[in-house]
């Protein structure tokens, strides 16, 4: 049996990416799971797979940042499998961060809608979740963060700010409701060479941010399905109100750590502070 045999779980923007990733994690490990994103036929795709698989699952189009969409994205997880055991709040305005720039650059809208989807949807999400959860005994719930969501930059400035959000949404509801058998931890991944992520960094640019981590190679969906899977499951009973990174050891090192830190010792043949300046291609 896996681990997640007689669970319910609903996943958000599970049609592609990281959320397709624990859609099937979830599923292959005996739980129903309900797909839901805004694009309707990726979402069938994933649940399609899903049945390719011997697993059960559910597609739902629909859109986080509406709240009725929300509640009838739960009640017909209640009503088609019963109940609701486990969440995955996945969804991300990933759309908009090609407009998310600087402070004194960003348009307003840009921040209101990214804060619509991001936060007021992962937190709508929630409260459909865990009446249905604390019915059933209990149940776990994994926030998406990002490790933009940790450190600042210099752009990206709605998108971090809905993720440090979603980190202290996650602390309290872990604290409000952990007396109720309700588990709830954030998930932070670095670089996860997702479709999306691919189609949008060049090799160049993707040699310039792994100069960052202290693992050689990129993060890929399914290592934070692995993730997002251990925090869902009884493996990870003791485990509430977290903040878990998954980044190669990006944030993990003092900023100069790509230009040889503090150290003396040689660098590879044109590894220096130099040629750091901009993305070495």
């Amino acid at each position: 049996m896996g681990r997640f045999e007689g669970k319910v779980a609903v996943v958000t923007g599970a049609g592609a990416g990281i959320g397709k990733a624990c859609a099937l994690a979830i599923a292959r490990e005996g739980g129903r799971v309900v797909v839901a994103d805004i694009d309707g036929s990726a979402a069938i795709a994933c649940t399609a797979q899903i049945a390719a698989e011997a697993g059960h699952a559910l597609a739902l189009a629909m859109d986080i940042a509406d709240a009725q969409a929300v509640a009838a994205l739960f009640e017909t997880a209640e009503r088609h499998f019963g109940g609701v055991d486990l969440l995955v709040n996945n969804a991300s305005a990933m759309h908009l961060t090609p407009r998310d720039r600087a402070i004194l650059e960003l348009d307003l809208a840009v921040w209101d809608q990214t804060m619509a989807t991001n936060l007021r949807g992962t937190l709508l999400c929630c409260r459909q979740a865990i009446p249905r959860m604390i019915a059933r005994g209990g149940g776990a719930i994994v926030n998406m963060s990002s490790c933009q969501g940790l450190s600042g930059d210099t752009a990206l400035t709605s998108y971090a700010a809905s993720k440090a959000a979603m980190n202290m949404l996650s602390a309290s509801l872990a604290t409000q409701y952990g007396h109720a058998q309700i588990r709830c931890n954030a998930v932070a991944p670095g670089l996860i060479m997702t479709e999306r992520l691919l189609a949008k960094l060049d090799e160049c640019m993707q040699r310039h941010l792994r100069r960052h981590q202290l693992l050689p190679r990129a993060g890929r969906p399914e290592d934070v399905a692995a993730l997002v899977a251990f925090l869902l499951s009884d493996d990870a009973a003791f485990i509430t109100g977290q903040v878990v990174c998954i980044d190669g050891g990006m944030l993990a090192h003092v900023p100069t750590y790509a230009d040889g830190g503090n150290s003396r010792a040689a660098r590879p043949a044109g590894d220096t502070a130099e040629a750091a300046v901009a993305p070495r291609c």
